[in-house]
C-alpha cells in the first residue's frame, strides 16, 4: 500500500527527528533527508508536503545551508520551522536580521487580528488566539516576501508565524515539535492533514506488515539472508522483521568478542535461539579480538582493529554458510542501525 508522505528536510536541528515523530503520531508517514541531498532524492519521493527543520546557522553565515530549487519546484505545501522560516523568507526576497536579543525559552504566541477578527489560516485551526510556545533563535524576520501575510507574533518576533495561502507556503519561528509547545502537535497535524491533504492511514503496524512483504519480495522464495546480530535493539529489530518474513532462511551470526558483560553472550544466544526461534550461529572469537588489542592504547587504533576483526570473522562465517547453502556467497545482508546513524552517514559534515 502506498501512503502519502511528508518529507522533513534536515538543516542540522537537534529536533529534526522529533518533527518526523510528531508527524507519524498523526498517522502520516514522514521521513528525513539531508538538505544537501534534496536535489538527488526529492524528485523520486513525490511528497504530499515538505517541512524545513530548524538549524544552528544564520542565513548569513558563510556556507550556510540553502533552500534547493527542487524544493520550490515541487509545488507542494511547505512549512518552515525556525531556521526553515528564515531561509524561506531570505530565499524569496524578504529580510532576516538579528533580533534585539536572543529568544530562547518559553514565549506567548498571539494570533493577529484584522477588523476585530482573528486572522484565519488552516495552520492554526482549532487553536486558541494566545498560546505558549518554545523559541530558540537569534535572527528574526523583519520584512516579508511578496505574497506573505503575518499570522502571529511574539514579544520578540513580529513575524512569529507567516503564510502565503495562495502558494501554500507557511513559516513559524517557534518549535511545535517539542512538548514545551503544548498545542504544537495539533499545529503539525493541521499542516499535514488540512493543508497537505493527508488522510492519516499510516501506523507502525502498517510499517511492520509492509516491511515484511517487501523483504519477501526482495529475497524471493529461495533466497537466504545473513544478519550480524549483536543482541542490541538495532540488529534485533532487523533480525525479527526478516525472520517474520522468511523464517529459517535467515541465519543470524553472533560474534562473541570477549568484551561483553558477564553472562551477556549466553543471554543473547538463549534469547534468540530458544525464545525467538531463530537460526543463530555463535562464533567464539574472544582470543582473536583480545590478541588484536593486546598492548594497544590509542582509542582510534582500537576501533579500527575491532572493526577489521569483525569483518574478517563475519566474512569467514558467511563463506561457510554459502557452502552450506550451495551458493557462491550469501545474496542478502541484514543490518540494523539507528535513524541518527542514517542521517549522519549521509551528511556532508565530518560526523
Amino acid at each position: 500500500m502506498q501512503h502519502q508522505r511528508i518529507i522533513v528536510i534536515d538543516y542540522g536541528s537537534q529536533y529534526t527527528q522529533l518533527i518526523c515523530r510528531r508527524v507519524r503520531e498523526a498517522q502520516v508517514y514522514a521521513e528525513i533527508i539531508p538538505w544537501e541531498r534534496v536535489d538527488e532524492l526529492l524528485p523520486g519521493l513525490r511528497p504530499a508536503g515538505i517541512i524545513l527543520s530548524g538549524g544552528p546557522n544564520s542565513v548569513y553565515d558563510p556556507g550556510a545551508p540553502t533552500l534547493p530549487q527542487s524544493i520550490l519546484n515541487a509545488g507542494v505545501p511547505m512549512l518552515g520551522i525556525c531556521y526553515g522560516l528564515q531561509l524561506l523568507v531570505h530565499t524569496l526576497g524578504g529580510e532576516v536580521a538579528r533580533g534585539l536579543e536572543r529568544e530562547y525559552g518559553p514565549a506567548t504566541l498571539q494570533i493577529e487580528t484584522r477588523d476585530q477578527q482573528l486572522e484565519t489560516t488552516p495552520l492554526f485551526a482549532g487553536l486558541p488566539a494566545s498560546m505558549p510556545v518554545w523559541m530558540s533563535h537569534g535572527d528574526r524576520v523583519e520584512r516579508l516576501p511578496d505574497g506573505f501575510t503575518p499570522v502571529a507574533h511574539s514579544a520578540n518576533s513580529p513575524f512569529a508565524a507567516i503564510a502565503d495561502e495562495a502558494q501554500r507556503l507557511y513559516g513559524i519561528q517557534f518549535h511545535p515539535e517539542v512538548v514545551h509547545t503544548p498545542q504544537g502537535s495539533q499545529l503539525l497535524e493541521n499542516f499535514v492533514k488540512r493543508i497537505c491533504g493527508c488522510v492519516g492511514d499510516w501506523t507502525p503496524g502498517n510499517f511492520i506488515e509492509e516491511t515484511e512483504e517487501r523483504i519477501r519480495l526482495m529475497v524471493g522464495p529461495d533466497g537466504h539472508v545473513i544478519c550480524g546480530l549483536s543482541g542490541g535493539v538495532d540488529s534485533a529489530v532487523a533480525a525479527a522483521l526478516v525472520h517474520r518474513a522468511i523464517g529459517d532462511r535467515l541465519t543470524c551470526v553472533f560474534v562473541d568478542h570477549g568484551l561483553l558483560r558477564q553472562g551477556e553472550a549466553a543471554q543473547v544466544i538463549d534469547t534468540f535461539q530458544k525464545h525467538q526461534g531463530m537460526r543463530l550461529v555463535a562464533v567464539d572469537a574472544k582470543e582473536e579480538f583480545l590478541s588484536d588489542l593486546a598492548g594497544v592504547t590509542d582509542p582510534e587504533e582500537k576501533r579500527k582493529r575491532i572493526g577489521a576483526r569483525f569483518i574478517r570473522t563475519f566474512e569467514a562465517e558467511a563463506a561457510r554458510l554459502a557452502v552450506e547453502w550451495g551458493v557462491d556467497s550469501p545474496a542478502f545482508l541484514a543490518q540494523g542501525t539507528l535513524y541518527p546513524d542514517v542521517i549522519e552517514s549521509a551528511s556532508g559534515d565530518d560526523t
